[in-house]
């Protein structure tokens, strides 16, 4: 009686594993196309706007095929202009990374908030990135926990002027307004950092980078205590792969806003030239000001390229200060800077970077205005 009530015992064991053999196979077959399916709609929602701008691309081809080529290369030209100080600040992001680096440089960040605020603006005015170039060091020092008053002080200060910029901008609108546009920028900087530490204070903010962005996001962590760095971190394979790996994922990432930027910059050029600015801010001086920041704050034109623009804005009439504003405005917030910036950071960062920009714009543009009248 044993044997035969064991035997069926046995038997019944073998037949569910029997059954789930069969469905396993058959279910992984089965699968196989849902989760193909399911990865390229996971890819697609985490790059929407490589989407649209993909559809958008195939429409423009269609609609106007003659400006293709031009489109091609200008997108091509911005992206080798930008290439050496992406590539400058990308390696110098993954070296801090790979060699431990960032944990002392984050320290040195920290400290008295006065302090770090006034160093960050000066040294942001004073250093050579342009408003897209900086953003891979922005990343880099949010993910290393460096408070974010004192990198919106650098942040917001760094596009506005640096050592090239001082010299062109003097030659073409002369020492008195170079001086000024460096005071500005030292001044943007110091608004951004005092103001975003009071929004801080307040308890918002505490997350400034977007998921995924740098190390998962963890702006908001605080400042590790440094360790030995490793400073020849080639000689060791996994602080090599930290750097490579660390390259290729900022690289990436960069590039595909770099090219998504540029390419609406194209379309902007192509069916809002200059001109049109030049009309809108040569008509009613009241108010040349405040629409020199609005044109600004989305401005296409790059630092270098707006200098003529500006230039002639003044000899047309239009005031000194709203130069200002216009170069100040612009120059922090350039069209493939803010679309950078908006892919990089959480919308209440965002949208506080959008605001001190415009808020430095008009009090830099108000202030040169008194100062030459």
């Amino acid at each position: 009686m044993s044997e035969q009530m064991t035997m069926p015992e046995g038997d019944a064991i073998e037949k569910p594993v029997d059954d789930r053999r069969a469905p396993s196979c058959c279910d992984g077959a089965v699968a196989a196309k849902p989760n193909a399916w399911q990865s390229m709609k996971a890819w697609a929602s985490a790059n929407v706007a490589v989407c649209i701008i993909g559809v958008g691309f195939v429409v423009f081809a269609a609609a106007e095929p003659a400006r293709v080529p031009d489109t091609l290369r200008f997108v091509g030209k911005n992206l080798l202009d930008i290439f050496p100080f992406l590539a400058a600040a990308i390696g110098i992001a993954a070296y801090a990374r790979a060699s431990g680096a960032d944990g002392l440089i984050a320290h040195v960040f920290s400290g008295r908030t006065v302090a770090m605020i006034m160093a960050a603006s000066l040294f942001g005015a004073l250093s050579p990135f342009c408003s897209c170039g900086v953003i891979p060091l922005i990343a880099a020092l949010l993910s290393m926990g460096v408070p974010l008053p004192g990198v919106m002080a650098f942040w917001l200060a760094s596009p506005v002027m640096d050592p090239s910029m001082f010299a062109l901008t003097a030659g073409t609108l002369g020492t008195t307004f170079a001086v000024g546009k460096t005071l500005a920028a030292i001044g943007v900087g110091l608004l951004g950092g005092f103001v975003t530490w009071a929004v801080q204070a307040s308890g918002r903010l505490a997350e400034p980078l977007r998921a995924g962005v740098g190390n998962g996001g963890c702006g908001g962590a605080k400042v590790r205590a440094p360790k030995a760095v490793h400073w020849t971190f080639w000689d060791d394979a996994t602080r090599r792969d930290t750097f490579v790996s660390e390259s290729r994922s900022t690289f990436l990432f960069l590039g595909k806003w770099m090219t998504i930027a540029f390419f609406l910059e194209s379309l902007m050029l192509a069916h809002v030239p200059a001109e049109a600015i030049v009309g809108l801010l040569g008509n009613g001086q009241a108010f040349a000001i405040p629409l020199a920041v609005l044109a600004g704050v989305p401005a296409y034109l790059n630092g270098y390229a707006a200098l003529p623009l500006v230039s002639g804005l003044i000899d047309m009439g239009v005031s000194p200060g709203a130069g200002m504003a216009f170069l100040v405005a612009g120059g922090i917030t350039s069209f493939p800077a803010a679309i950078a910036v908006y892919a990089l950071v959480r919308g209440p960062v965002f949208g506080l970077y959008i605001l001190l920009a415009a808020a430095g714009g008009l009090l830099a543009g108000y202030g040169y205005q008194v100062y030459v009248a």
